[in-house]
């Protein structure tokens, strides 16, 4: 595992908002980690570094609490709706060998057809992964796509050791031809039909 991901955790004893706000002060995140049953667990983690992480999607943790060591992958990110701040962090307890499902971003790649419109229906698409081998991404190619293509869930190629649990039908991406020529042409006609009970 990267190092980036190996965060010292500390355990917190005080709880509450005043709590919770001098630990922001100091530039920690308050979090909980929970999962298989274990009584919660609650947390405090370094803000700079989590914003880091946090910055790539579905980051399975190695935390380092009290000298013991645990995966956890990130649950919940709480902020504040105005400053965008970090609240709180969910983490859930993860163990090696086990799977998780997560939502994985879709990254388009290459270029359609010229005189196409590209509409991506879906961002995400849900996998079932190792915790420890979660993809960052899943890439779908639309090089030289023409009008009327159209890719669905059941059509990508997964990362290795992952597995589909998005409905295989789900529409991923359309391809199709633009409409401007179409929409000038209805806009000449409006003012014609808008005229007529003026004229009579």
């Amino acid at each position: 595992m990267s190092d980036d991901l190996k965060v010292t955790a500390e355990l917190r004893e005080s709880f509450g908002k005043g709590a919770a706000r001098k630990l922001r002060a100091l530039g920690k995140i308050p979090a909980v980690l929970y999962g298989h049953g274990t009584e919660p667990v609650h947390v405090s983690l370094p803000g700079h570094q989590m914003l880091l992480i946090l910055r790539k999607s579905n980051a399975v943790l190695e935390l380092d609490i009290d000298g013991k060591g645990q995966l956890a992958l990130v649950k919940d990110v709480q902020k504040d709706p105005v400053r965008q701040i970090i609240e709180h962090i969910d983490l859930i307890v993860v163990r090696k060998g086990e799977k998780v499902t997560i939502d994985v971003p879709i990254h388009l790649e290459g270029e359609a057809a010229p005189g196409t419109t590209v509409n991506q229906d879906s961002n995400t698409i849900s996998l079932e992964a190792l915790a420890t081998a979660i993809p960052e991404s899943v890439v779908v190619s639309i090089e030289g796509a023409e009008d009327g293509t159209q890719i669905f869930a059941k059509d990508l190629i997964l990362p290795e050791g992952s597995s589909l649990i998005t409905d295989e039908d789900t529409l991923i991406v359309a391809i199709s031809i633009a409409q401007e020529q179409d929409l000038g042409e209805e806009t000449d006609e409006a003012p014609a039909e808008e005229a007529a009970p003026a004229a009579e």
